[in-house]
């Protein structure tokens, strides 16, 4: 018997059990808390029935689980280390998209008989990238223009990317992550002041560049009424559903709006609407409570560990977070423009929730194999 090997095997078990131990349970029931909303809100939504989108949902989310247990529990010197490859192969998919993607608006690409959105990937590309290039850089540089030539480069060519597809919401979330990471190194205030002066400058020119139907969604946005049946039907239709469900909601499966089918696009970014119309204002904010929570413990992570890398990835995801959260609620609320937004965890979509949940595993990862403070 070969006693080396034995000894060897059994190390790597116990080291990969001692690492599993060392997991944020907390973050762990927060994602299981939302993932279980989730799938019973698109139970609901199919009315009362696992199909066609309650059952892959979960089939998603325990893949996705799995997925993101074994990326906690690997180094986070090897995510740091294929950051750029990740960053290129992440802009080789969204040019590909632009040529051949699949679906009404070509935003996705088909393999082996299952699509993905290679936008959603991109912003833990994004992440990563920008991660590894700071994490490279002396401080004493942030003060320099110069210094973010490069990080602009980064965030500018996806999302530019992204918004020709024409995906503007999309494109928007990936800028504005980009922008929360500069913020958050401690981006120079005269490059904070010259890009607000520039931004505000150039809102005609941006709104001449805007397609017809997304100048449509403002301006419904600001003016529902304009478009009763149309453009602004949508948010109307989302703000009744709310309201009606008042404090304690109309009880699960007795959501008029979602039964009649005057909710668009229920299970997927309007799927706030239902879960307000049959759970009510406290179980809203039960909800908006957890992702709150999910997201405070992210950050509590990124504050706590040393590596410049890891507190970059951990500040990005978190944010990340709070963008598909406020984007999608405003939305649904009618206090921002209609745009593709899922609630994360909830909406039906296998991609943004791989996403999240590979994204939530890169913080589990460090975690669980950084320093801490």
């Amino acid at each position: 018997m070969n006693y080396k090997n034995k000894f060897s095997s059994e190390t790597v078990v116990l080291s990969l059990l001692l690492k599993f131990l060392k997991i944020n349970w907390l973050i762990i029931f927060c994602l299981a808390f939302l993932g279980f909303v989730g799938v019973i809100s698109l139970y609901s939504a199919a009315g009362g029935s696992w199909d066609p989108w309650a059952k892959n949902h979960l089939i998603r989310l325990l893949f996705g689980g799995i997925l993101m247990i074994c990326i906690a529990l690997t180094p986070t010197y090897i995510f740091n280390k294929f950051s750029i490859l990740s960053f290129f192969l992440g802009l080789i998919a969204l040019v590909w998209v632009k040529f051949f993607g699949t679906g009404d608006v070509a935003r996705w690409i088909m393999i082996g008989g299952i699509s993905f959105q290679p936008s959603e990937f991109m912003k833990l590309g994004l992440i990563l990238i920008l991660a590894r290039y700071f994490d490279y850089l002396p401080t004493v540089h942030l003060e320099s223009l110069s210094t973010y030539i490069i990080p602009l480069f980064i965030i500018l060519v996806p999302g530019l990317l992204v918004i020709s597809q024409p995906d503007l919401g999309t494109g928007l979330t990936i800028i504005l992550l980009g922008l929360a990471i500069l913020f958050f190194v401690g981006i120079s205030m005269k490059f904070i002041i010259i890009s607000s002066l520039l931004i505000v400058s150039s809102i005609p020119f941006i709104w001449q560049q805007l397609y017809e139907y997304q100048k449509n969604r403002i301006l419904v946005f600001l003016n529902p009424e304009m478009d009763k049946l149309g453009s602004g039907y949508q948010i109307i239709q989302s703000k009744i559903a709310i309201g009606s469900g008042g404090v304690f909601g109309k009880g699960f499966l007795l959501g008029s709006q979602s039964r009649l089918n005057y909710l668009p696009e229920k299970h997927t970014d309007f799927i706030f609407t239902l879960i307000s119309e049959e759970f009510g204002f406290l179980g809203s904010m039960s909800i908006i409570l957890i992702f709150c929570l999910l997201i405070g413990l992210i950050i509590r992570v990124s504050l706590n560990t040393t590596a410049i890398f890891s507190k970059l990835v951990a500040f990005g995801v978190a944010f990340l977070l709070f963008l598909y959260l406020s984007l999608n609620i405003g939305m649904v609320c009618g206090l921002l423009p209609v745009v593709g937004a899922p609630l994360p965890l909830i909406s039906y979509g296998g991609t943004s929730l791989l996403t999240v949940l590979i994204g939530v595993g890169l913080v589990l990862s460090i975690n669980v194999h950084e320093k801490k403070i």
